[in-house]
């Protein structure tokens, strides 16, 4: 087995693609739409399937906001330095709501910033990246 791609639903595509490539530095990989059922969808990634694993956006048609419920944690990012991420990510206008760190109780550095949706997306460091 193989993960091959993580669901968001995104009250705003065009906005989610733009955050996702021009603030995180993905690739918009495909999109596709579906008339019948009314809702949209934009595949984005650092590459796509199946080397990488991918970030599906759906969109349902005329659905702007959504709940984020307790279940959700985030999504990790490996970067090869947290704090030139976190102000790269500022710098194009993404916001960062936990600035780059040691992880309680570790060493590991960590940050955090969250989407246009509320979505948050940890950043971890690997200097070997």
């Amino acid at each position: 087995m193989r993960l091959l791609h993580t669901m968001l639903r995104v009250g705003n595509l065009q906005r989610s693609i733009d955050f996702y490539t021009q603030v995180l530095g993905m690739t918009l990989l495909r999109t596709s739409e579906n008339p019948e059922y009314k809702y949209t969808l934009a595949f984005i990634g650092y590459g796509s399937n199946p080397d990488h694993a991918e970030l599906e956006l759906t969109y349902n048609w005329g659905v702007d906001t959504y709940e984020m419920g307790s279940a959700y944690g985030h999504i990790a990012l490996g970067v090869p330095d947290a704090q030139a991420a976190c102000d790269k990510i500022r710098a194009a206008g993404g916001k960062i709501t936990r600035e780059a760190g040691p992880v309680k109780g570790g060493s590991t550095v960590i940050a955090f910033v969250t989407d246009p949706d509320g979505y948050k997306v940890e950043l971890i460091e690997r200097p070997t990246l």
